[in-house]
């Protein structure tokens, strides 16, 4: 690399680095509005529960979607040793996965009831 093109690139490096301090710089108010009400505890419950439940369906599916490829390798292997291996290892990975998915689900239910102290109530 010669020397312009060592300093092009650091020129380009460090408008890079200093393009949001420009394009903060081109605004005539740079604060921003204070709208809206505050953020309530069952707001954040009703997000965290909301994100738990679609990351633990999508999750599950994956699973079971390890589980069948498992099978069908396991069905396709046709007695060999290192094909049954993989599909056994393969089934055994979907179940161990679907496992820590529902574990973690529960935890993240657990503490969204804890965050909104909703928990501990009778």
């Amino acid at each position: 690399m010669n020397k312009i093109q060592k300093v092009a690139y650091v020129s380009m490096m460090v408008l890079v680095l200093l393009m949001p301090v420009l394009v903060l710089a081109a605004l005539p108010d740079p604060t921003v509005p204070l709208q809206g009400g505050a953020v309530t505890l069952a707001e954040i419950e009703a997000r965290i529960t909301q994100i738990a439940r679609f990351l633990i369906i999508i999750g599950v599916i994956l699973a079971v979607i390890f589980i069948i490829w498992g099978g069908i390798m396991y069905m396709f292997a046709g007695g060999d040793d290192t094909k049954t291996t993989a599909a056994k290892a393969r089934i055994m990975n979907g179940i161990i996965g679907a496992a820590v998915i529902l574990a973690v689900g529960v935890i993240l239910q657990t503490v969204a009831g804890l965050i909104a102290r909703s928990f501990f109530n009778t």
